[in-house]
């Protein structure tokens, strides 16, 4: 028997158990799991001022998603797993509905639709309006949500 094999294969008294040591493929890793979406440039209606109610701004987003490993992995198929097409999506479908005023609450309706993904632990959104200040690269918030 090939002395790595062996080695592997034996139980800690030196017997050899096959049971004992069987490694499951299928079962999820440990640890942690992110999904992310960095930089995403959104043309929106944002802000407390009348002009920006008035004319549409840039916006860049950013997601993190603690996600739980599923144990099919292994099937190579999307849905075993939380689509960052489809959170995009979703986000885009948060701006067609209309006007926010604060960049908090763009971040709150994110973090909602984030959550509607069953595997999705824990969120963390950026907003940030890169074109407010000339002095300034940009300001938002960034806020950070776990599964209760």
């Amino acid at each position: 028997m090939n002395s790595l094999f062996k080695t592997v294969t034996e139980s800690p008294s030196g017997h050899s158990s096959k049971e004992e040591n069987v490694v499951s493929l299928r079962a999820p890793a440990e640890g942690s799991q992110v999904v992310f979406i960095k930089d995403l440039v959104l043309d929106m209606s944002i802000g407390i001022y009348e002009t920006e109610k008035k004319n549409k701004q840039r916006a860049i987003v950013n997601v993190e998603l603690s996600v739980s490993p599923d144990e099919d992995w292994q099937d190579d198929d999307i849905a075993h797993v939380v689509s960052y097409e489809d959170v995009i999506n979703s986000i885009k479908a948060l701006v067609a509905e209309g006007h926010y005023n604060l960049v908090e609450t763009f971040a709150e309706k994110i973090i909602e639709v984030c959550f509607k993904h069953a595997g999705v632990s824990a969120v963390k959104v950026s907003v940030e309006k890169p074109d407010i200040f000339d002095d300034v690269a940009g300001v938002g918030v960034s806020i950070s949500r776990s599964r209760k």
